[in-house]
């Protein structure tokens, strides 16, 4: 059984930075994907980064187009820790993020995960 851990969430002013950390346990051959989705107020989940964790890693990682060119995923196999590095931060990436991690292939589609994080929050002003 996955569990994960974020850390990392706080408060900054548009332009700013923020890194994400998300530290998986239980971690498995099984699972080959994990991701940052997000829930801003009002707003429905959305899929932020992906990154492929098995047989496929450096497949190459997925961004919404939202976040292209402003943040980075990356993971750490050893730590078994997956970063999402924020840059430029927007008043709109305020939101609630959520790290994520499967067994499929690396998508910023909700059903391909099974396990989720407790999330952490964001606000940008």
């Amino acid at each position: 059984h996955v569990q994960l851990v974020e850390s990392g969430g706080g408060s900054v002013q548009a332009g700013g930075s923020l890194m994400l950390s998300c530290v998986a346990s239980g971690y498995g051959d099984s699972t080959r994907s994990m991701a940052w989705f997000r829930v801003a107020p009002g707003k429905e989940r959305e899929g932020v980064a992906a990154i492929a964790t098995g047989y496929t890693f450096g497949a190459g990682d997925i961004y919404a187009d939202s976040v292209k060119g402003r943040f980075t995923i990356s993971l750490d196999k050893a730590k078994r820790t997956v970063t999402l590095r924020m840059n430029s931060l927007k008043p709109e990436d305020t939101a609630m993020y959520y790290c994520a991690a499967g067994t499929g292939a690396h998508r910023l589609t909700s059903n391909f995960y099974t396990y989720w994080g407790q999330g952490t929050q964001v606000t940008v002003s």
